[in-house]
Order: C-alpha cells, then sequence, then structure tokens
C-alpha cells in the first residue's frame, strides 16, 4: 500500500463496513482546454501550503504549544487556540499537501497536552486542568463545539490515526454514561443534565461570571478582542450568565461526538444515542407548539418546575445589557442546535429532522405582527411573549434545510445566496470569482500575520484567529458541492467527495480540478478534468462527505453506466476532461469516514 510515510507508523485494524469503489474505472479521454476554475483550484490547494505552515510556525513551537498568554474562559480561552486552526482539516481532505496534515496533528496533539498541564486557581473546574481527560473540563457547547471544529472533521482524511480513533470513542463516552465519574447525560430522561458539562461533569448549581471568565489577571499590554477594558467589565459581561442547570438546545452539539465514533465504527450504540437523545428533543418541541425550548428541567419538564421553557443563558429570552455600552444585546444562539438535527439525519436518513426545523420556522413567524403596514417578525420570546422584531421572516437554518430536503418550498425561505444562485444557473461568473477571492485573502492573511510584532506573553489564544490564512470555502462549496462548515463544530454536508486510490489518501490527485455545478434532489453534474499533460490520473468519486448517498448511474459522453454503490472511480487521461452527470439516492447509506478501498 503506497501510504504517505508520516501516515505510515500510525496505521492500525478496524472493522469496517461500506461499498467498495468499483474495480473497472470509467474512462475520460476528451481534451479539455485547461478550465480557468480549474487552474484556479490547483494554485489556491498550492498557495494555501506555505502560507498554513508559516502561521504555525510563528505561533506554535515545535511541541505544538500555542505561544500565548493561557486563560481559562469564554472569551479567550482553549477553544480559540484550537479554533485558530480552522479550514486545515478541510484542506487537507480537498488535496492539499500532506504538510497541512502533519502541522495540525502536531499542533492538535500539543495543544491537548498543554492546556492539560494549564490549571485555573480560582475557577473550581480547572483546578486539574483546562483540558481533562484530554477533553475540556467543563464548558457549554457553544465554545465546546468551536473547540472541537476541526476535531471534528479530521475524520475526511484522517481517520487512521490511533489517536483519533482512540478519542473519537473516549469523548463520546463521557456523553454516553460510559464513565461513572462524569454524570453528564440522564438516560431515562434523555437529557444532558446541564449547559456546561465537560470532562469534569455537570454544573449542577447556578454558574458565576467567575466560571465563564477565569481567573483574574493583568489586562495591561493585551489585545482584548470583545470590547471590555478592564478584568471588571470581563465579569459584568457574564453577570446574567447564571441559568445553566437543565437541558438546553445548545448541548444539540454534543451529538457529534457518537456521530464521530459510529462513522468511524459503525457500532449500533451510537446511533441509537443520537436518535433516542433527538427524539426525545422533537417530543419536547411538539409539546412546546412546535419551538424547541432552551430549558428542560431535570426532571425533564419542558422548562422546568416553573414552565419557563425560554430561559438559560444563550436562551430564547436571553438578553444581557453589554457592559461596554449599557445595552441589552440579544443572544439567542438556537443557531448551534442545527447540528443535532444534522446528525440526525445523517445517520438515519429521516427526513422528520428537517421536518421538525421547518415546523419550527412556521411556529416562529406564525407570530408576526403588522406595526405601521409594516409586517415584522419575531427572532426572541421572554416573560412578556414575543421580542426581538425584523421586517424579514425568522430564516435560521433556512440554507440548511433546503440543502437536506432539496424542496422547493425550502428554497423559498431565503434570497439571495452567490453559490446557491450558481448551482441554479443564474451566477455564471461566480467559481472564478470566488477562487479568486479566496487567494487575495491568502495574501492578506499572511501580510496581517508578518506584520503582528505582539509578544507570546501580551497575546491571548484569540488574538490571531482573523490571521489563519487557510482560504477553503470556495473549495468546499466548488469541489465539494457542500455548505460551508461553520464555527458550531458541525460535520460536512458535502454531495461529493474524492479520494486518491493510488497515494491511498483523500482528496483530489495532483493536477485534477472539480466543479460540482448542478444539485438537486436526485441529480448531480460534475466537471473533472486533468491539467498534466503527461500523467493519467485516477480519482474515487463518493456521493456525500461520508458515503451517505448512493451514486445510481453516472452519465458521460451521453451513455449511462449503473454504479449502484457509494462510490466509483474515473480514469481521466493527459488533458483531458468531461461533464458527468449522476443520478444519487440520498441519505440512504450508512455513513462513514473509512477510505473507500478500505471498506470490506
Amino acid at each position: 500500500m503506497n501510504t504517505p510515510r508520516w501516515f505510515a507508523p500510525l496505521l492500525f485494524s478496524l472493522v469496517i463496513v461500506g461499498a467498495r469503489a468499483a474495480a473497472t474505472p470509467l474512462a475520460i479521454t476528451t481534451p479539455m482546454i485547461a478550465p480557468e476554475w480549474a487552474k484556479l483550484e490547483r494554485q489556491l490547494l498550492a498557495e494555501n501550503v506555505p502560507a498554513c505552515r508559516e502561521f504555525a510556525e510563528k505561533y506554535y513551537d515545535a511541541r505544538g504549544y500555542v505561544q500565548c498568554f493561557i486563560r481559562w474562559g469564554a472569551n479567550d480561552g482553549p477553544d480559540d487556540a484550537f479554533e485558530n486552526f480552522a479550514g486545515w482539516p478541510e484542506l487537507h481532505a480537498l488535496g492539499a499537501s500532506e504538510d497541512i496534515a502533519r502541522i495540525y496533528a502536531r499542533t492538535w496533539e500539543g495543544m491537548i497536552r498543554q492546556y492539560s498541564e494549564a490549571k485555573t486557581t480560582e475557577v473550581p473546574a480547572g483546578r486539574d486542568g483546562m483540558y481533562f481527560k484530554e477533553f475540556s473540563a467543563q464548558s457549554d457547547w457553544m465554545h465546546h463545539g468551536e473547540g472541537l471544529r476541526c476535531f471534528n472533521l479530521m475524520g475526511l482524511s484522517m481517520p487512521r490515526l490511533p489517536a483519533y480513533q482512540a478519542r473519537v470513542r473516549r469523548f463520546a463516552g463521557l456523553y454516553m454514561g460510559e464513565d461513572p465519574a462524569v454524570p453528564n447525560y440522564d438516560p431515562k430522561l434523555k437529557l444532558i443534565r446541564s449547559m456546561q458539562n465537560g470532562s469534569k461533569g455537570p454544573m449542577l448549581r447556578p454558574a458565576t461570571a467567575l466560571d465563564w471568565v477565569g481567573d483574574p489577571f493583568d489586562l495591561t499590554g493585551f489585545k482584548l478582542g470583545h470590547g471590555e477594558r478592564t478584568y471588571a467589565e470581563f465579569l459584568d459581561h457574564y453577570r446574567d450568565y447564571t441559568e445553566v442547570v437543565g437541558d438546553h438546545f445548545i448541548n444539540l452539539v454534543a451529538t457529534v461526538l457518537p456521530a464521530n465514533a459510529y462513522f468511524l465504527t459503525h457500532e449500533a450504540s451510537y446511533k441509537t444515542w443520537i436518535v433516542d437523545y433527538m427524539d426525545a428533543w422533537l417530543a419536547r418541541m411538539q409539546q412546546n407548539g412546535g419551538v424547541i425550548p432552551s430549558h428542560v428541567g431535570l426532571d425533564g419538564k419542558v422548562g422546568g418546575a416553573d414552565g419557563r421553557w425560554w430561559s438559560g443563558a444563550y436562551g430564547w429570552g436571553f438578553s444581557p445589557v453589554n457592559p461596554v455600552n449599557g445595552k441589552g444585546e440579544n443572544r439567542n444562539r438556537i443557531a448551534r442546535a442545527l447540528v443535532g438535527f444534522n446528525n440526525a439525519l445523517l445517520v438515519t436518513g429521516d427526513q422528520k429532522y428537517p421536518d421538525a426545523w421547518r415546523k419550527m420556522a412556521d411556529a416562529v413567524n406564525a407570530h408576526a405582527r403588522t406595526v405601521d403596514g409594516q409586517k415584522e417578525y419575531p427572532t426572541m420570546y421572554g416573560a412578556s411573549g414575543w421580542y426581538g422584531w425584523q421586517r424579514t421572516p425568522w430564516a435560521i437554518g433556512a440554507l440548511e434545510t433546503w440543502y437536506w430536503s432539496q424542496r422547493g418550498d425550502d428554497r423559498a425561505r431565503f434570497s439571495r445566496n452567490e453559490w446557491v444562485d450558481y448551482l441554479e444557473g443564474n451566477n455564471p461568473d461566480y467559481a472564478e470569482t470566488a477562487l479568486r477571492r479566496d487567494l487575495a485573502s491568502i495574501t492578506r492573511k499572511v501580510q496581517t500575520f508578518r506584520a503582528d510584532d505582539s509578544r507570546p506573553d501580551k497575546r491571548l489564544a484569540d488574538n490571531m484567529m482573523d490571521a489563519n490564512p487557510a482560504a477553503t470555502a470556495a473549495l468546499v462549496q466548488l469541489m465539494w458541492g457542500a455548505l460551508i462548515p461553520g464555527r458550531e463544530g458541525g460535520l460536512l454536508n458535502a454531495r461529493l467527495r474524492y479520494f486518491d486510490p493510488e497515494q491511498k489518501r483523500a482528496g483530489v490527485p495532483d493536477d485534477v480540478g472539480a466543479l460540482v455545478s448542478e444539485i438537486s434532489a436526485t441529480r448531480t453534474v460534475v466537471t473533472l478534468v486533468n491539467l498534466s499533460a503527461t500523467a493519467p490520473r485516477t480519482v474515487v468519486v463518493q456521493g456525500g462527505g461520508y458515503g451517505e448517498h448512493r451514486i445510481e448511474t453516472v452519465e458521460l459522453g451521453g451513455v449511462a453506466t449503473r454504479v449502484g454503490a457509494g462510490t466509483f472511480s474515473v480514469r481521466i487521461a493527459p488533458g483531458a476532461g468531461a461533464k458527468i452527470a449522476l443520478t444519487m439516492k440520498r441519505y440512504v447509506n450508512a455513513p462513514t469516514v473509512v477510505f473507500p478501498w478500505d471498506r470490506l
């Protein structure tokens, strides 16, 4: 097996389930003048690598430790240090150099050690380490998700790493009752017992500002990214973040941990946990007029003993005062809950999960009002009823719901979107425009971090986040036909992915470009091209980010070939290319992170 050398010592046996790629590849032999989009894709894959390498060398040492002032907290804590590598796993999975995976894996290991060694003095949960059992000791799933956003996408191209495989199982176990010292989950009532949870278990008391902010420190000389000017203002920012006991819709992001484990192993217990937990939430939505509550009591009742279903930090009624400007700010973080609906769809293929989100949008918008002849729609709910009015319908999750369902009525729920317009044939210049925009962003980010003269002891973990040069948005949309992964820590939603059977790795082979130009409920159109003038290339095409879509037929040159599997292979002659049309059945295969040639 022609395995990249740095992976070779990391392989070990694994039970795998899936459909094997077709033994005889389809052949693309028709010459194609090299499209500009394909040249831009290859340029973008190449130019990302030295920029990312330089970024890592500036801000991380040889051990992989981040070079900053290490703190606990929601403003500048461990999640930000890990999030500095956003886009790197996708970049490698698209086909960028092995350097990306090598550097990322080193820093990932280094930061786990670094934050396990780092301890708080005043914050109770962090006194044994900000990371404990290699996982965040205690936090909410907005910040857990951000800290895990790269880890959760490692399976796209690094599922063979023993450390990844071990942690995938162990992290899922923290929420499945496998560790008796970490009682995050109530298996009888199907609820996570607190909004603040982690490897130290659930917080079953009101949270304090200190729990959120971290130990006191001298702010002199630091660049503060959230507007606060003093440590007292740090505390004031989180004074109202007290209600954390009981389950909360933000905990739905936790479903990503058993999803990771299920995609790796296909052990039924992981899927069962996701379905049980998500179906309990769907039942709560039905009890609450179709709207997902932000508070479920420890007794399993929507809203707890007093029925305040809208309560809780980051909930429907959460509008704390910003100490910097003295104004209340609406901070309903319901968008994070989409992760749970997505994971349930991926493991079951059941459209009842998008249906529930769609019905919630209808339920919220049904409370619209008319003021001076203008219709207004709510975004928040509190003790006095609906508030947070806006002049457009509540449409959080509309893009995702459409992507999952491919229904016309879901498309009507959101308006202009450059990428969707392109897929619909209404934005023909989008591919080249988006790729050039990402190339320009690499240059801009490199200039930014090169100009950064901050000292490590006066640098916070989030200071360098906006200088991360990894530019993957256009590649993800155009090559995979995918939604851009966000900060919430969810998994990939993609129409296609690619593998290199000769190098035995994820991503397109050298010189290959791919452009998804059309998607529907049953059809995908992609152009594949080989820019090499001398060497043929073979690419394995997979339906879905995790093989969840079955490819029924491939039409090439007017001839339809039966596939009936999750993958097929294409051999592309030098300088050749073609547009191919696939018919597909979506969400019918068990998702997997196992490479196609390793599946039984």
